[in-house]
């Protein structure tokens, strides 16, 4: 079983934009069973906040719903129940690394790194675009569970 946890700094917007885009490509396929999918936030700011209205409604026009979530945040005890962990910017990355004291078994990586890229996903809380962070992270999505299945 493969064992995911997105991350972002809030946990309302990319990460869990992620995690329901996986946990629907994981479900066309078939393949459930073989995945735990979660998301977290580096940052104690939006804990027990639900989703980002923004996120919301950009993953409700593709028939996705993530009712039922709410932030949490990502603990140094995680690094031992995960085989990954996908950061949605470079200052995720760094904040994973502090948070665990490092990545000894390479499980932190970024989420655009599977479509050969090394940008960050743009953070909608500032930028407003949810269009364009629905696609960085569909593609990285994909393109992730592609790794993943081979």
């Amino acid at each position: 079983m493969h064992k995911i946890m997105f991350v972002c700094h809030g946990n309302i917007c990319r990460s869990p934009m992620a995690e329901f885009v996986f946990k629907d490509i994981v479900k066309r396929e078939g393949k459930q069973k073989d995945y735990l999918i979660v998301s977290s936030a580096t940052s104690t700011e939006e804990i027990g906040s639900p989703v980002h209205r923004g996120t919301k409604r950009k993953l409700a026009e593709y028939g996705i719903s993530c009712d039922g979530k709410y932030a949490v945040q990502l603990k140094k005890s995680d690094y031992d129940q995960y085989d990954m962990f996908v950061g949605m910017d470079s200052y995720n990355i760094v904040n994973m690394l502090r948070i665990f004291g490092g990545d000894s078994e390479g499980k932190i990586h970024s989420m655009l790194e599977f479509v050969h890229s090394k940008a960050d996903v743009a953070d909608p809380w500032y930028t407003g675009d949810f269009d364009k962070t629905y696609e960085d992270i569909k593609a990285g999505c994909e393109a992730l569970f592609e790794f993943l299945e081979k």
